[in-house]
């Protein structure tokens, strides 16, 4: 029986997880030696995951999920599963995944584990290992009954070209009116160049800055860095910036590679969700911010002088290194 592998887009174009999770599921499948089916959805270039070892890709076009609609994408997978018997599903963790995967455990009675950072330990039985405890300890979780659901952590296994043609098939999916009956009003969306999601580096920003007509420091590092911009709930809660960049325990949950905190104190609920960072550093002039119990690096002083100094160390060493 095939892995399948749901790939997430956003206006046509494969977000990062998607060549992550791809890659996982085909280095899955080859332990497993069985093949790596993948679904997805409004795709412009399906054909682009053979790049990541897809042999076979299911292409579904579907309006009514142009925009995120958690149950009626739960419907289509359930479908997918069906139609390819697969005994394994490889996600995302992302918000919106988190979501529809939750829902379709339930429609299939399946064994669903999120936050999964590694290959499984073993895959008779199936144990994967995943984050526990907002991020600060593991868990060794098996997975009974088929098919199993596996999300995988944002940033945690990357990705690996193994590049093989890929054969995409048309999927059409049939759904029920109670599939879209829960509608999208409104949308907020960041507006960086970069998502939060994506990002392998975050330039956050916090109360420390004083206003939003500060702001301009957060993005100038991170223009320099190819960084996504975040905030501490405080600043969002302020209208500083919007709820999209907000994140921590209530807002968006970070696992980039490198976490800049600036001027953010480093409340437990905002530490809970961002502690999947690989290396933290933060930026604070009070030298017993908690925040400098959890970094990996700390410097201690004001913001308004130490950034502008970091954004030109990082001008001429990219100057120098091309």
């Amino acid at each position: 029986m095939p892995v399948l592998v749901y790939t997430e887009s956003e206006k046509g174009n494969f977000k990062k997880s998607a060549f992550e999770v791809a890659s996982y599921a085909s280095e899955l499948a080859r332990i497993m030696g069985t093949d790596v089916i993948a679904i997805s959805v409004n795709t412009d270039n399906p054909a682009e995951l053979g790049a990541f070892g897809v042999t076979r890709v299911l292409n579904a076009s579907e309006p009514r999920l142009a925009e995120f609609n958690a149950r009626g994408m739960a419907s289509l997978l359930r479908q997918a599963v069906s139609e390819t018997g697969a005994n394994v599903l490889v996600t995302s963790s992302s918000t919106d995944t988190k979501y529809a995967i939750s829902i379709l455990a339930g429609m299939l009675k399946a064994g669903y584990v999120n936050n999964v950072v590694s290959l499984p330990e073993t895959t008779n039985p199936l144990v994967v290992k995943r984050t526990a405890f907002s991020n600060k300890g593991f868990a060794y979780t098996e997975l009974k009954g088929a098919p199993a659901i596996i999300g995988v952590s944002n940033n945690a296994f990357g990705t690996l070209e193994n590049s093989v043609e890929a054969q995409v098939e048309e999927f059409s999916a049939t759904f029920s009116d109670s599939d879209f009956g829960v509608k999208s009003t409104s949308v907020d969306k960041a507006s960086d160049k970069v998502t939060i999601a994506d990002a392998e580096v975050v330039v956050s920003g916090g109360r420390g800055l004083k206003g939003p007509e500060n702001w301009n420091l957060i993005e100038d590092l991170a223009d320099v860095l190819g960084a996504a911009t975040a905030c501490s709930k405080p600043v969002s809660d302020l209208g500083w910036r919007p709820h999209s960049e907000h994140v921590g325990q209530t807002g968006k949950p970070v696992a980039s590679n490198l976490y800049i905190a600036i001027g953010i104190s480093g409340a437990i609920q905002h530490l809970a969700g961002v502690n999947a960072s690989k290396t933290k550093v933060v930026i604070n002039t009070d030298p017993e911010a908690p925040f400098f119990k959890a970094a990996d690096y700390g410097i201690v002083g004001d913001a308004f002088e130490v950034v502008p100094e970091l954004i030109e160390k990082l001008k001429e060493f990219k100057a120098q290194n091309g």
